[in-house]
């Protein structure tokens, strides 16, 4: 998974959001360990989680954007 734009990022002001689907057939703990690699590696956090009644989630995680990914902003 990359992170641009055609990556289901949506930008909100200072924040980057990206839906993450998770089958009905994922444990607790994969989808965990999953969460984390996105937090260590990727510098996302758990923003919302939905629930679905055939046991799938979907997942908002959201990471604030950085000077370096904001257009026209010099450092």
């Amino acid at each position: 998974m990359g992170d641009g734009p055609g990556d289901g990022v949506a930008v909100d002001g200072d924040w980057e959001y990206r839906p993450l689907r998770l089958p009905a057939g994922v444990s607790r703990r994969t989808a965990t360990t999953q969460l984390t690699i996105h937090a260590e590696f990727a510098g996302w956090e758990l923003s919302r989680t939905l629930l679905f009644g055939d046991g799938s989630r979907k997942v908002w995680l959201r990471r604030k954007r950085t000077a370096a990914v904001m257009p026209g902003v010099i450092t």
